[in-house]
């Protein structure tokens, strides 16, 4: 098959769903009175040139097959990368061992059968990229180029690397659902050193999609990185105060990545969150809507279906700052006595609707305030909606950026800036799953000297 001859692949997709249904049956053979197997194979490459030399140069090629057994109530899992007869048997023999001796879990069990996918539309996400490490290190060192271009003061790189890799993975279960899936994810990336006398700063820019069509342009990556580094020269801490603070947007994801996790089927039966029996309720400004789409075509977070073979839906996830669902596997739906949103393995893509202009227009409204370009370290608190981060970036003065700043501590909570959302950029990355603008809260305190 094309997937097969284009990628490298040592199987094609018919071999693997071959896999997937002797492993069923022999689950079934043996006892089991539900089973699920995912077969996958990845191949791929990456490089990296440092000061126009080639540092590392790596290949990749991955297999594995996971099966998931139960005798009623009771569960077992193990995984294999052989892919013989005598292994399959044995990977399954030792699945079901295990559920020999786990207790029984009356949540546990597959993916409700009437809440699988039927349908399998071309999500157009498998793009392989017939690069040489010869082109892949041609292109590395013409980002790290047009970085040091930039200016003098672009003193060092710590890499500039290009990567390429691709994926064939088939899903099934004894309910009888089949579901293959091929996908792609290509990148380049450049991190740059600025120097000024004794003071050294540090920025990258990367670019990734599906397809290498969808890519940068490798000089227009290095360009950034440099711009970025360059600009972070002669960074001062900021007096300690409450400020309006401006997410740009590769920060304001990081805002939905805790979402995500605050709402998750896991956090949720578990109590470990500071959004729970939020359903239903405003977590957010009024200004908020928030849309999960599977189904973009190319995008990093496509699919028809889930971890578990439920099929994936498009759906208004906030409304209006209203949380209208959760993000919830089979398993924890049961556990929250609801279904599954076919959510196991994660969200879809995230689309949230901006309320104003772009970069610029984000920083005229922010006025006078902090925008952040960088957040350092783990404070958040799930349970609690505590944040408390290092955060670099500029300090904004009349909608116009006066200096860097740096060592800084931004902090809040989470409740509290997800109601304090007061606009939302244009200016949105495409680089993600998390499709978002910049995004101004009212007011954060911003520790300094």
């Amino acid at each position: 098959m094309s997937e097969n001859s284009a990628s490298g692949f040592s199987y094609s997709e018919a071999q693997l769903i071959d896999l997937v249904e002797q492993t069923l049956q022999i689950a079934k053979q043996n006892g089991a009175t539900a089973a699920e197997a995912e077969v996958s194979e990845g191949v791929g490459q990456g490089v990296t040139v440092r000061l126009d030399e080639v540092e590392t140069i790596e290949y990749n090629r991955d297999k594995g097959i996971t099966v998931t057994v139960y005798q009623g109530q009771r569960k077992g899992h193990a995984s294999t990368s052989d892919f013989s007869p005598q292994a399959l048997r044995d990977t399954v023999e030792a699945a079901l061992a295990i559920a020999r001796h786990t207790a029984e879990d009356d949540c546990a069990g597959l993916a409700d059968p009437d809440r699988l996918a039927r349908e399998f539309p071309d999500l157009d996400v498998f793009h392989p990229w017939a690069l040489s490490t010869d082109e892949a290190v041609e292109l590395a060192r013409r980002a790290e180029r047009a970085a040091r271009a930039v200016d003098g003061r672009i003193s060092n790189t710590e890499a500039a690397t290009v990567s390429s890799q691709a994926g064939l993975s088939v899903y099934g279960n004894s309910h009888g659902f089949i579901g293959p899936s091929a996908t792609t994810r290509h990148s380049v990336s450049c991190v740059v050193i600025a120097q000024q006398g004794d003071a050294m700063q540090r920025d990258y820019w990367y670019t990734t999609a599906r397809s290498p069509q969808d890519l940068e342009a490798a000089e227009s990556v290095g360009r950034r990185a440099g711009e970025r580094a360059l600009a972070r020269l002669g960074a001062r801490r900021l007096k300690t105060g409450t400020y309006p603070v401006l997410f740009d947007p590769s920060m304001s994801a990081g805002l939905l990545t805790h979402l995500v996790s605050a709402i998750s089927g896991g956090s949720l039966f578990r109590k470990a969150t500071f959004l729970l029996d939020s359903l239903g309720t405003r977590v957010f400004s009024p200004l908020v809507n928030i849309v999960e789409d599977p189904f973009i075509p190319r995008a990093l977070a496509s699919s028809a279906f889930d971890g578990e073979g439920v099929a994936t839906q498009r759906r208004q996830l906030v409304e209006n700052g209203v949380i209208n669902g959760y993000f919830l596997a089979s398993y924890s739906a049961r556990k929250l006595g609801m279904v599954s949103t076919g959510n196991s393995g994660g969200c879809h893509n995230l689309l949230v609707q901006p309320t104003a202009g772009d970069g610029a227009d984000m920083r005229k409204r922010l006025g006078t305030g902090l925008l952040v370009t960088e957040l350092l370290g783990q404070g958040v608190n799930g349970v609690t909606g505590d944040y408390s981060r290092g955060a670099a970036g500029f300090w904004v003065e009349n909608g116009e950026i006066a200096y860097p700043v740096e060592e800084i501590t931004i902090a809040g909570n989470l409740r509290e800036m997800y109601q304090h959302i007061v606009a939302i950029g244009s200016d949105i990355e495409m680089r993600g799953s998390k499709r978002v603008g910049s995004v101004l809260i009212e007011r954060m305190t911003v520790a300094g000297d």
